[in-house]
């Protein structure tokens, strides 16, 4: 029954993280309804804004959050998400205005997963597997041709290094959620509000200095409310629990979802032709995704904790009560 349950939550983890990526693919088609006077840096700074601001409010109405609470925390691990998430926000933009959006996206989303499980492995001791390997080859190669499709190419080394970068702190931001989850002493939402909270503050700069006029016109008031609260808050806290039930490398490959979905609102909300090698890129996504769910809890018995924080026995007069 154990290993049957176990197999359930891993189950339930994929689609989680699968429903992240759905909302993340929304991003692309917001950025582009944006008011013209709205720069790539201010729009994701003020996406990390008013997503850890829902975040901190949600963690804090279902009771956690309080100062009682914010002992205990890993400073380091913390700290260590905290930066990835502004790193992120800053390297991938900037990779993208350097190289252009096809080189810079295709290099990011697809360098993400192997740094990972690279990373996963190593700290974790979460071993992959070939089945993993095989199908984030397929659906990286998929996102890199989605990615392209349409799209002039350029190569700068200094915007493919950012790229790289921006791959990277995807995966340093993902194993530092793993590791607070798996200390099972906080709410998936209350680790995400922690970290994204912390981004912010590291963001700020970028809106003080970034032209925010753009936010006075209903049209960009709506793109940064959806932005943030759907794109990052409800986005996120689907992909902590998510990542609760799954090992660090498989949130990652299946988070490959996004790019596929942004391809087909693209297509229905833009109006984009998607290319005979969009095409090929989303079915080889669609089946990386395909061959990675049969194993999404493969060699994950000793990564999925509690998806609650279990509570700790009392101790009373010499016995032990629950």
């Amino acid at each position: 029954m154990t290993g049957a349950r176990e197999r359930v939550a891993a189950g339930t983890g994929g689609l989680l993280v699968l429903g992240a990526a759905v909302l993340w693919g929304s991003t692309g088609t917001a950025r582009a309804l944006a008011p013209a006077g709205a720069s790539p840096l201010a729009v994701g700074a003020m996406r990390i804004l008013i997503g850890s601001a829902a975040l901190v409010l949600v963690a804090r109405v279902r009771g956690g959050l309080q100062a009682s609470q914010l002992r205990g925390w890993p400073f380091g691990v913390v700290a260590a998400g905290a930066v990835a998430i502004a790193a992120y926000q800053l390297a991938f933009f900037s990779a993208v205005a350097r190289t252009g959006v096809a080189v810079g996206t295709i290099i990011a989303i697809g360098s993400a997963p192997p740094a990972a499980g690279l990373l996963a492995w190593l700290i974790r001791g979460e071993q992959p597997g070939r089945r993993w390997l095989l199908a984030t080859l397929l659906a990286v190669a998929g996102g890199g041709l989605l990615a392209a499709a349409g799209q002039a190419v350029r190569f700068r080394p200094a915007g493919a290094l950012l790229a790289l970068l921006a791959g990277a702190a995807y995966a340093v931001y993902a194993l530092a959620s793993k590791q607070l989850l798996s200390l099972e002493r906080h709410q998936p939402v209350e680790v995400m509000a922690v970290l994204f909270a912390g981004g912010t503050v590291l963001l700020l700069p970028v809106l003080v200095v970034e032209p925010l006029g753009w936010l006075a016109s209903p049209r960009g008031l709506l793109v940064a409310l959806h932005l943030g609260l759907v794109a990052t808050a409800l986005a996120y806290a689907l992909f902590a629990r998510g990542l609760a039930r799954v090992p660090v490398a498989t949130a990652a490959t299946l988070s490959l979802a996004e790019p596929l979905t942004a391809a087909l609102i693209g297509v229905v909300v833009l109006g984009e032709r998607l290319t005979l090698a969009g095409v090929v890129g989303g079915l080889l996504v669609l089946t990386g995704l395909a061959a990675l769910a049969p194993a999404a809890g493969v060699r994950a018995r000793a990564a999925i904790p509690s998806a609650v924080p279990q509570a700790r026995p009392r101790i009373r007069n010499g016995k032990v009560e629950q």
